[in-house]
């Protein structure tokens, strides 16, 4: 970081007035619990009582048995509390709420995965909750929004601009400014202001942590590669935080969506569409026409449905530290698949982003490489998705019935 919440030419803090006292007390109680051991140890020891901490790596012997050559393994971060990396970073935040002596807390969500983090650590700290959640997400995973509501929280469908993951952002942000008081905005991944890239990351660095050690103790040696799906980035900096010094290549892998060449797609740093600018209060790459205004972006998975990239992210592909590919939507289904029917493991389609990647890449590594995904989420949360893409029509059958009793 060059200076204070700038990582070479992006980041920054570029709020209104009447959040600069908020954000400048959520900086100072960060600084003084990161410079507290005690602080770590009680998010630690929190996290192996309540969130299955350390989460394993799989080895993937039949998935490496297909592809014939490179080695893969899976950092199981589904095995998480909540399904998803999401409940690293907002138990963290949880405690920096309880030393700021806040009694709510707010979140936008995308996939549903952090909605489900952020209302699980209220309901456990005892907060008020509000998520902010586009109206496209909330018919699109609507099994995570009744589980918010059984949580305690209060879920809002945002249904202005392209109701998706942006516009949550952008009405979590309105109702923070109206209630700095006793409020604390949870942002779910490692874009916004200054402190949240930097704290964000500094939570998710757990995934590295353990990640690193756990390859290590199973070949006695680092990965080739390390892969994860890129769409704020909080994963990917999760994961990739504890082999930047590395001579470990580190692939962040965003929604290609319906192709690259169409506008239909999420992708910011792969495709070169995207351009630098400010929104949402930092300084990053952005999917945006000549105006500035922002675009429309598809993703068959909710959670990488975002115009903006984490400004950490940004520094470290101008700096050639991480390499960014994209995966369609085709290419993810079919890795879901490949993934399930070979290992018994269900990634989220955010994730399966990464196995479509490392899949597209391993026949032509060598039986010396190994290949380390994060598997960042389970799949579970995406069957409406999912049953729907593979045209499954038992499903349909099944859900045709639910409808008829229900209007029975």
């Amino acid at each position: 970081m060059s200076k204070a919440g700038y990582y070479g030419d992006f980041g920054g803090a570029f709020i209104p007035e009447v959040l600069v006292s908020a954000f400048q007390e959520l900086v100072e109680a960060f600084d003084q619990a990161r410079a507290d051991p005690s602080f770590w140890q009680e998010y630690v020891d929190l996290m192996s009582t309540y969130s299955c901490r350390p989460t394993p790596i799989t080895y993937a012997g039949n998935l490496t048995r297909h592809f014939g050559w490179a080695r893969i393994y899976i950092k199981r971060e589904d095995l998480n509390h909540t399904g998803a990396h999401k409940a690293n970073n907002v138990i963290g935040q949880g405690l920096l709420v309880k030393r700021m002596g806040k009694s709510r807390v707010i979140a936008e969500t995308g996939a549903g995965q952090h909605g489900v983090a952020t209302a699980t650590m209220a309901a456990k700290f005892g907060f008020q909750c509000t998520i902010y959640m586009g109206e496209v997400d909330v018919a699109r995973q609507r099994p995570n929004v009744f589980w918010m509501q059984r949580l305690g929280a209060e879920v809002i469908p945002v249904r202005d601009g392209s109701r998706t993951l942006k516009d949550a952002i952008n009405e979590a942000f309105r109702d923070w400014v109206t209630h700095v008081d006793d409020t604390h905005y949870v942002l779910g991944t490692a874009c916004g202001p200054h402190p949240f890239p930097e704290m964000v990351s500094y939570f998710q660095s757990i995934i590295g942590k353990e990640a690193r050690g756990q390859i290590l103790a199973c070949e006695g040696r680092l990965p080739s590669r390390v892969y994860a799906c890129v769409g704020g980035g909080s994963n990917a900096l999760g994961i990739f935080s504890s082999f930047l010094d590395d001579p470990v290549e580190l692939v962040g892998v965003e929604a290609g969506g319906r192709g690259l060449d169409t506008e239909a797609h999420a992708s910011r740093l792969a495709c070169g569409d995207a351009s630098v600018g400010v929104a949402q209060g930092y300084k990053s790459f952005f999917l945006q026409d000549r105006d500035g205004q922002m675009k429309e972006t598809h993703s068959i998975a909710a959670g990488l449905d975002y115009v903006g990239v984490s400004p950490v992210l940004a520094s470290l592909h101008e700096q050639k530290k991480v390499r960014f590919e994209a995966a369609t939507d085709r290419e993810v289904l079919d890795a879901f698949s490949l993934t399930l029917k070979n290992e018994g493991v269900i990634p989220a389609l955010e994730s399966a982003h990464a196995f479509a990647q490392a899949f597209k890449e391993a026949p032509a590594l060598s039986k010396d490489d190994i290949l380390l995904i994060n598997q960042s989420g389970r799949g579970d949360k995406d069957i409406f998705t999912i049953a729907d893409a593979l045209d499954d029509p038992e499903w349909k059958d099944f859900i045709l019935g639910k409808a008829a009793d229900y209007h029975a």
